[in-house]
């Protein structure tokens, strides 16, 4: 079993940075690529970033050059967010990725006002 906790949302000016953080506990050896998901009002889940555990990472055409994703060496993942705009706003969630499943974070919500 994976537990995921986020944190670091909330409100920011269109323009604004966050910086979004996932705590990863448990079985963490057996996390294999932990990633970044957000979903606007009444849309489907989107990926925004991904690392995986050799730190390969992939980012949504949408969010590059404006977000980056990193991780630390205490299994915390986070997502760098700069340029933000009003259509970013949704809840985000943490996703970790194992060989038998996928857990997932209770989300953290980002408001970027106009």
């Amino acid at each position: 079993q994976v537990q995921l906790v986020e944190s670091g949302g909330g409100l920011v000016q269109a323009g604004g940075s966050l910086r979004l953080s996932c705590a990863a506990s448990g079985s963490v050896f057996s996390i294999l690529v932990m990633g970044w998901y957000r979903q606007a009002p009444g849309k489907q889940r989107e990926l925004v970033a991904t690392i995986s555990r050799g730190g390969s990472t992939n980012l949504a055409d949408s969010v590059k050059g404006r977000f980056t994703i990193s991780r630390d060496a205490k299994n915390t993942v986070y997502l760098q967010m700069t340029s933000l705009k009003p259509e970013e706003t949704g809840v985000y969630y943490c996703r970790a990725g194992t060989l038998t499943g996928e857990y997932w974070g209770q989300g953290t919500q980002v408001t970027v006002s106009s």
